[in-house]
C-alpha cells in the first residue's frame, strides 16, 4: 500500500517511520526546498520517547538531548521556588528529554533515510486532493498529479490537506505572545542549568531548560497583550522590547534575556481554536497540529503528534484487506476515534495552565500556587500523579 505523506516535521517523520517499520511504501512530501526547522527547543515527554524506543532510535535522541533532573515551578519576579519534582523515568516508563528542534528533525530524517533513501522529497506544494474508491490524489501547485493509497496530512497548523477536508477554521487570538530565544549555557549562571524551570508571574511566565546535552540553554516566554500577532515563528523581536516585559523578574531571567544575540530573537502571537468536527475524509487523515492545534502550556503538542504517527500505522496495519476502499476508511475512522479524546483531553488542559501560570492578584497567587508549593515540599507524589496521565501514557499498547 502506498501511503503519500504531506509534511516533514516531527509527525509526518515519525509517520513514515512507524509505516515503514510494518511494511508500507511511505513517500513525504516536504514544500520546503531543504529540510531544517527554524526553531528553538521542545520537551520530548516520556510518553513520546516510548514511541521512538519501539522504533529503535531512542538512543540517538539520547545523544543530542538533554536530561533534566526535575521539572520545577518558581516565582518569575523574585525566584522562589513553588515545586521541584524529580524526573522519574521509572514510573513514566521513559525519559524526560529536552532537545533542539533541528535536531529532533536531524535524528528522525537520518533514521528514515539510512533505511529508505528514496523516501523524502522537498519542494512540492499539496494544494488540494481527489479520493476515489480506487485511491487518493493530491494536486501541486505546478499542476503535477500523485497517487497513492492513503494521504496523510501532517502538513502543520495551516494544513493545505485540513483546509480542503473542513471549513476554514477561526482562530482565536488568546491575548498572548510567545517570545523564543536560545542562549549559550556558559553565559549564565550553573544554578538552575539541570532543569526544566517554568516561572510564573503577573500576567506573564517563561519556560527555561538546557539543550545539546548542556551547552545551550533555550528561552521560551509569554506576555499578554491586547494587539495580535501573525502565529508564524519567523518574526523578528527586539532585544528592548522583552527586556522590558520581563523588567524587575529574577536576576536568572534577565541573565537570559541579556545575553540573547539580536538575530536570534522571534515572537508569535498565540490563537486557540475549537477541536475539530472530524479529522478524516475516507482515505485522508490529519496528523499533529493539521489535526488538533494546541497551545504551548502543556509542552505535548509534537508528543501528540507523535503518539498519532503509532496509532494511525498500528490502525492501518490491522485492517484485513487494505486493498478494499472500505477496510482503509475504517482503519482511518478508527484511528481518530482511538485519538481524538486524548487529544482533546490535552487541548483543554493546555487552555487551563494559560491561566494558572499568570495569575496577576496576590490572591490569585496564593489560592493556585500555595497549593502546589505544599504538594511540592511535603507530598510530591501528589505532582507525579497529575502528570501521570500525560506522561505515564504508552500508545504502542501498554495503556496505563
Amino acid at each position: 500500500m502506498k501511503v503519500l505523506i504531506a509534511g516533514a516535521g516531527i509527525g509526518g517523520l515519525t509517520a513514515a517511520l512507524c509505516l515503514l517499520q510494518r511494511g508500507f511504501d511511505v513517500k513525504i512530501y516536504e514544500k520546503s526546498e531543504t529540510l531544517g526547522e527554524v526553531g528553538a527547543g521542545i520537551q520530548l515527554p516520556p510518553n513520546a520517547m516510548k514511541v521512538f524506543e519501539k522504533l529503535g532510535i531512542s538512543e540517538a535522541l539520547k545523544k543530542v538531548a538533554f536530561a533534566p533532573k526535575a521539572l520545577e515551578a518558581r516565582l518569575g519576579e523574585d525566584g522562589r521556588k513553588i515545586f521541584s519534582v524529580p524526573i522519574d523515568a521509572q514510573r513514566w516508563g521513559g525519559p524526560y528529554l529536552t532537545i533542539h528542534r533541528a535536531d529532533y528533525v536531524e535524528v528522525l530524517k537520518t533514521a528514515l533515510l539510512r533505511q529508505f533513501p528514496k523516501s523524502l522529497i522537498c519542494y512540492v506544494n499539496i494544494v488540494s486532493y481527489n479520493a476515489s474508491s480506487a485511491g487518493i490524489a493530491f494536486q501541486t501547485s505546478s499542476g503535477d498529479m500523485v497517487s497513492g493509497d492513503i494521504l496523510i496530512g501532517a502538513d502543520g497548523i495551516k494544513s493545505a490537506i485540513r483546509g480542503q477536508m473542513l471549513r476554514a477554521d477561526k482562530p482565536r487570538f488568546t491575548g498572548n505572545v510567545a517570545w523564543r530565544a536560545v542562549v549559550p549555557a556558559s553565559a549564565l549562571s550553573a544554578a538552575l542549568r539541570s532543569t526544566s524551570c517554568a516561572w510564573f508571574g503577573r500576567g506573564k511566565h517563561a519556560v527555561t531548560y538546557p539543550l545539546r546535552g548542556g551547552e545551550l540553554v533555550n528561552f521560551v516566554g509569554v506576555v499578554e497583550r491586547e494587539a495580535p500577532l501573525d502565529e508564524g515563528w519567523r518574526e523578528r523581536g527586539d532585544i528592548s522590547d522583552i527586556l522590558s516585559d520581563f523588567a524587575g523578574w529574577d536576576s536568572y531571567l534577565t541573565d537570559v534575556l541579556k545575553a540573547i544575540s539580536p538575530d536570534d530573537l522571534y515572537r508569535w502571537g498565540l490563537y486557540d481554536r475549537a477541536p475539530l468536527e472530524r479529522w478524516t475524509d475516507g482515505r485522508a487523515a490529519l496528523l499533529g497540529d493539521a489535526a488538533h492545534p494546541m497551545l504551548p502550556f502543556m509542552a505535548q503538542g509534537a508528543a501528540m503528534a507523535v503518539e498519532d504517527a503509532w496509532a494511525l500505522a498500528d490502525e492501518l496495519s490491522k485492517a484485513d484487506e487494505l486493498s478494499h476502499s472500505n477496510d482503509i476508511s475504517a482503519a482511518i475512522l478508527r484511528y481518530e476515534s482511538r485519538r481524538k479524546p486524548r487529544a482533546s483531553m490535552v487541548q483543554a488542559a493546555s487552555r487551563a495552565n494559560m491561566k494558572t501560570f499568570h495569575q496577576r492578584s496576590t490572591l490569585g497567587q496564593i489560592t493556585t500556587y500555595g497549593p502546589m508549593w505544599l504538594a511540592g515540599s511535603y507530598a510530591p507524589s501528589i505532582i507525579k500523579r497529575r502528570l501521570d496521565k500525560f506522561y505515564a501514557y504508552d500508545v504502542t499498547g501498554n495503556k496505563p
